[in-house]
Formats: structure tokens, sequence, C-alpha cells
């Protein structure tokens, strides 16, 4: 009871949305997963974060708590293209291996190599260190389509509950 207090509390203070379900303890650490203002979010648990000409692209707290250990990071070459709900690389953790999807569509302008040597960015730092690419949206219209951060809040949660 008192862990259920704290977490709430923390939830609060943090502005954390979680179902308010009766569920297990231990699906609680589900809901913690961070989201950002400031930031897009796809369906399939990556984010974009637009500034200015270029568009960082991710993949999610949510997602990354999910697939466990990251222990390789396949990406692309800069100077290639993305296209909207295609794949363009794939994260394998100690579970599994996942493709990761592009939210966007537009032409690849920078890479993050570092997750070449250290995967484990992307579950350590997945907003800041653990960007995959850096892409020049060809149209800008498709991030409008996606995700505000409290509706992937909300997407994740009801997903969550469906599991």
């Amino acid at each position: 009871m008192a862990l259920r207090m704290w977490a709430s509390t923390t939830a609060n203070a943090l502005k954390i949305s979680c179902a308010t379900t009766k569920a297990p303890v231990f699906s609680l650490s589900r809901c913690f997963s961070t989201v950002l203002d400031g930031l897009k979010y796809a369906e399939s648990h990556e984010w974009v974060k637009h500034e200015g000409p270029v568009a960082t692209i991710g993949i999610t707290d949510h997602a990354q708590d999910h697939l466990g250990e990251v222990v390789f990071v396949e990406l692309p070459e800069p100077g290639g293209s993305v296209s909207k709900g295609k794949g363009f690389g794939a994260v394998e953790s100690v579970k599994a291996t996942s493709d990761v999807n592009s939210p966007i569509s537009g032409e690849i302008v920078e890479v993050n190599s570092k997750l070449t040597e250290t995967p484990g960015l992307i579950n350590s730092s997945p907003f800041e260190g653990g960007w995959m690419i850096k892409v020049k949206p060809g149209s800008p219209s498709e991030l409008e389509s996606l995700m505000s951060p409290n509706e992937y809040t909300k997407f994740c949660e009801e997903e969550d509950a469906s599991h």
C-alpha cells in the first residue's frame, strides 16, 4: 500500500498519467514511461522532434522498456530516404529484434553513429543520446497526423491494458 501511495504521489508530481484500474502491482511500472512535451508520437512507438528544417527520430521510452536491454542497432546510411510507416532500421535486445518505422517521410541527413558502439543509449537516454536518425521532412503535414504527448500516453495505457 505504501508503494502504491508513493507511486501515485510521484506520478502526480511528475504529471505522469496512469490508468486507475485495479491492476496488479507489477504492471504499474509500465505506466511510468516518460512521455515528453514538444514531441510527436507514432502508434509504432517512435517519437519525432521537429526543429527548424530537421526532425529527429527515435524510439520511445515505452518501446525501450518493453524491449529490454538493447544490444545492437541497425541504422541506414545518411543521404537515403525514409517513408512514413516504412522500416528504416532495427533494434535488437536480449528479448527480441524489432523493426523501427519512420513516422514521417524525408531525406536522412544524419544518423546517430554512437549507437553502433553504445546501443544501450536507447535504454538510458531514449530522447537525448539514444536518438536514431535526423530527417529533412518531405511533407511537414505528416507531423500533424502524429499523436500529442497526451494522446500517446492514453494510447499506451489502453494498449497495455489490452495485454
